[in-house]
């Protein structure tokens, strides 16, 4: 009989659910089964209009389930039903449609004509592909990586966060659903310490996408170099948001209080680095602490909530620890910061959103991903300041810039080290664009093009063209 693993509601600290957790044999099943739909298979060798239509029927499948699914993934995660509703389920949606419709086009084989031959430059799927997910955008992050890897003909193992598989699995069943073969989708729940090893280990495995910490990414890594396999890593973040004196100062507070506070804060793009100019710093600050200290906390189904609870007992704790951490060592905390002590919020993971100013750089608030509702705010004086205060990060995947003048932010945009900069504005993903960081934030990209080339292996093939189908190499030991 399989084991079980009760799913907590964030909100209230009950038990919503139980769903059976894998052993080390169910994953080397669900190996053995993507590895044989891919060998022997239809789906890698079935035309792409038919691929198409079967990632079509997985996109509308979405949407016929998606108010069940938005409840479910606020159920599951604590996210405000508000964002589940009207961002996390169309914009799953969304992805796989625009990888249907696309796939064909991204596929296209390039011919070189080259002295006495031609090159035809030919992309395959990379054949069995694990994607790992994290738990704050479950079913969002999953569609992501399984949309592409799908279109370009793989066999996939989706291994959701253990703390969220709900909508994981529910995105299962919808693919079954669109009729895909037997072993093109596997699930896998269970405790990524246990089945990490063998999931990433195995030689029967072609390439990993992961999605998540880099303390876990870096064991994927080692578990991936014992056979070496192609791998996206999209790690953590400590991204910082620069609003110069000329900006509109009631968009670029809107903007910043939605860059950090967002999903609590709990986004690998959060902009928990807010660099203000010093002319317009003290009524910057003053504007945004008053309108943190205004945020509704609140169950996630509740469609007035404007921020729901953290995943987890444990992750509230963590994120006190920095924040007891900073006070300590003399960071200002203007608000926030504690577990809130209304009674209807007593069982849920809630926090009060917390905002500190003159957080010196050699903090670790600073310099570590809290991945919570922790706002840093900090002056500069110069742009030289301000980029210098962006980049003395080891992370490098995101930025945000505040300013009317555009030549100005594409210039900082240029300076600045991150995998996305975002102008005026915050968050903004497109299917068509792709998104990915630099240094400690991981390597690969999702989305785009780019993102889906990831689960492609490019395969070039040279044939001879000598005038009498003689080349040289023909004569190089004829005797």
């Amino acid at each position: 009989m399989a084991n079980k693993q009760d799913i907590i509601n964030p909100s209230t600290g009950e038990i919503i659910s139980s769903v059976p957790t894998a052993s080390e044999q169910d994953v080397l099943s669900a190996i053995g089964s993507a590895r044989d739909a891919f060998d022997n298979g239809p789906w890698p060798r079935i035309s792409l209009k038919e691929r198409k239509e079967f990632l079509l029927k997985i996109s509308r499948g979405i949407l016929d389930k998606a108010q069940d699914l938005a409840k479910l993934e606020s159920l599951n995660t604590g996210k405000p039903i508000k964002e589940t509703t009207f961002m996390d389920m169309p914009s799953a949606a969304k992805t796989f449609a625009h990888f249907a419709d696309n796939l064909e086009e991204y596929l296209k084989s390039q011919s070189l004509e080259l002295e006495n031959a031609r090159s035809k430059i030919l992309r395959e799927p990379q054949g069995v592909v694990v994607l790992i997910v994290p738990w704050n955008y479950p079913l969002l992050i999953a569609s992501w990586k399984m949309a592409a890897a799908l279109a370009a003909g793989n066999t996939v193992i989706l291994k959701p966060s253990s703390l969220t598989p709900l909508s994981a699995l529910e995105l299962a069943k919808i693919s079954d659903e669109a009729g895909l073969p037997k072993g093109v989708v596997n699930i896998i729940n269970g405790n990524g310490d246990k089945l990490g090893k063998v999931l990433c280990a195995e030689k029967r495995v072609d390439m990993i996408s992961f999605t998540g910490s880099n303390i876990v990414g870096k064991k994927i890594i080692g578990y991936a170099s014992e056979n070496v396999k192609k791998l996206i890593m999209e790690l953590g973040g400590k991204s910082a948001s620069i609003i110069l004196k000329d900006a509109d100062l009631e968009l670029a507070v809107n903007g910043s209080l939605c860059s950090i506070f967002l999903n609590q804060g709990q986004m690998c793009t959060a902009m928990s680095r807010i660099l203000v100019e010093d002319d317009i710093y003290e009524e910057f600050v003053s504007d945004f602490t008053a309108r943190t200290k205004r945020i509704k906390l609140g169950d996630s189904l509740d469609y007035e909530t404007q921020m729901g609870p953290l995943i987890s007992e444990e992750q509230r704790s963590k994120v006190m620890s920095y924040v007891d951490k900073a006070k300590v060592e003399g960071a200002k905390l203007l608000c926030g910061g504690k577990i809130p002590a209304d009674e209807k919020l007593k069982k849920g993971f809630f926090f009060e959103p917390a905002v500190f100013s003159d957080v010196p750089p050699e903090m670790s608030i600073f310099r570590e991903e809290v991945f919570g509702p922790v706002a840093c705010i900090n002056k500069f004086s110069t742009l030289d300041e301000a980029v210098t205060l962006a980049n003395k990060s080891e992370f490098a995947l995101a930025s945000s810039i505040w300013t009317k003048d555009a030549a100005l932010a594409q210039d900082l945009a240029g300076k600045i080290c991150s995998g996305i900069s975002w102008i005026n504005t915050y968050g903004m993903f497109y299917n068509e664009a792709p998104y990915g960081g630099f240094k400690q934030s991981g390597f690969g990209k999702e989305l785009g093009r780019e993102g889906f080339l990831e689960y492609t292996r490019l395969k070039n093939v040279i044939e001879d063209k000598t005038e009498g189908a003689k080349p040289l190499v023909n004569y190089w030991y004829g005797f």
